[in-house]
């Protein structure tokens, strides 16, 4: 039974990494693209350290979620690490956050925040449209009618406090990854000294 768990656990996270891999550019992609070229010319932009990595989580978590359109949220990004010196990699990585299946929560979630924040936000009418099935013109009249400033506001809390929770917790994982890299070289490190 443990050992079934132990392949599902692989499997899911060659399937993730596999996605990862196919959806985030490399730099050797960006090299060839003229608009992004400038982007990879700057090594600085893609190292990993301690620095670059919380900025590029948090960078990529509030474009993913205030952007919300799929072709411009990597390419905000990757922008956006320029003046923050985060890693675009994780950037880019991060906005995948905000993808089909999590989009309809983040919409509903933003607005109901900017209703709380105190911009009108009619789930009268939302309601009415989800329980007619209303086609992409109506959501599109409706959201730019009463509900755009309400889900502006409320996405650009949610991608904030988004993009604040993102970089503390990358924070404290890049801490215990780089502390029990060092205990594992420490342990490795006296296991060789008694052998000699």
């Amino acid at each position: 039974m443990a050992g079934s768990e132990g392949d599902d656990r692989s499997g899911m996270k060659e399937r993730v990494s596999g996605l990862a891999r196919r959806m985030v550019p490399t730099r050797e992609a960006l090299v060839k693209s003229r608009f992004v070229r400038p982007l990879a010319a700057r090594p600085e932009l893609w190292r990993y350290n301690r620095r670059s990595v919380p900025r590029g989580i948090a960078v990529g978590l509030f474009v993913g979620i205030f952007a919300m359109i799929p072709g411009v949220q990597i390419v905000g990004a990757a922008l956006m690490c320029v003046p923050f010196r985060g890693n675009i990699p994780l950037a880019a990585g991060a906005t995948l956050l905000s993808n089909p299946a999590t989009t309809p929560m983040i919409l509903l979630g933003a607005l109901w925040v900017g209703g709380f924040l105190g911009l009108d936000a009619d789930f009268a009418t939302f309601q009415a449209l989800i329980a007619k099935g209303a086609g992409l013109g109506e959501w599109a009249v409706w959201l730019v009618s009463s509900a755009a400033p309400a889900m502006v506001l409320g996405l650009l809390a949610i991608a904030t406090v988004s993009a604040l929770v993102g970089y503390g917790a990358s924070i404290l994982i890049w801490r215990w990854w780089t502390a029990r890299r060092r205990r594992m070289r420490l342990g490795r490190g006296l296991a060789g000294a008694r052998e000699v």
